[in-house]
């Protein structure tokens, strides 16, 4: 089955981000079209980027950097969840990313983005990281207000209306993590 990565973009106390990929994962549960998982960048500890060579090499010098890539590694597709931080995406998302590349190379990703904005600018900003990486980020996406789908600014309740933004992104991101296998399988041929 097509298994899907919900990343999430903060390590901060008292993030927003656990609270929406819960929610997200519980969607995505009620599908059944793939295997859904939270994985929560916190869990990594990762610092500010230390690899002395450039993440194309693959060539990891530290422990935190091998668990995460292996991590990365098991998944054909990601949800990227991000607030927006200073009109782009989440500082920490963006260093756990950049510690990676081919483990992320030809897969599919769907995006979820939040703030004053609903995290479009975030989401934007995003895109262009992931164009980088060769990463098919699908067009639809879940957006959020911290105004309408936050209650205190701080506990995830969705309005009906925000929460439907997701299911187009759900449709899109299954049926593009399924294609991108057969890059991947043809990358491999061609190597």
């Amino acid at each position: 089955m097509t298994k899907i990565a919900i990343v999430t973009g903060s390590t901060r106390p008292g993030r927003n981000t656990t609270g929406v990929a819960e929610w997200v994962l519980a969607q995505a549960q009620l599908r059944g079209d793939a295997d859904y998982e939270i994985v929560d960048i916190a869990d990594f500890n990762l610092p500010l980027l230390d690899e002395a060579y450039p993440a194309a090499y693959q060539n990891y010098q530290n422990d935190h950097t091998k668990v995460w890539a292996a991590k990365m590694n098991e998944f054909d597709g990601y949800i990227f969840i991000t607030g927006e931080y200073n009109h782009s995406v989440q500082p920490a998302l963006a260093n756990a990313i950049s510690y990676l590349n081919a483990e992320f190379a030809n897969k599919a990703a769907g995006m979820v983005g939040y703030g004053s904005a609903f995290g479009a600018r975030a989401i934007e900003h995003l895109r262009g990281i992931l164009s980088e990486l060769q990463v098919a980020h699908v067009q639809k996406t879940g957006l959020f207000s911290l105004f309408t789908d936050f209650e205190n600014f701080s506990t995830f309740k969705p309005t009906e209306q925000q929460a439907a933004s997701v299911e187009p992104m759900f449709d899109q991101l299954v049926s593009w993590a399924q294609a991108m296998k057969s890059v991947r399988e043809g990358a491999l041929v061609n190597a």
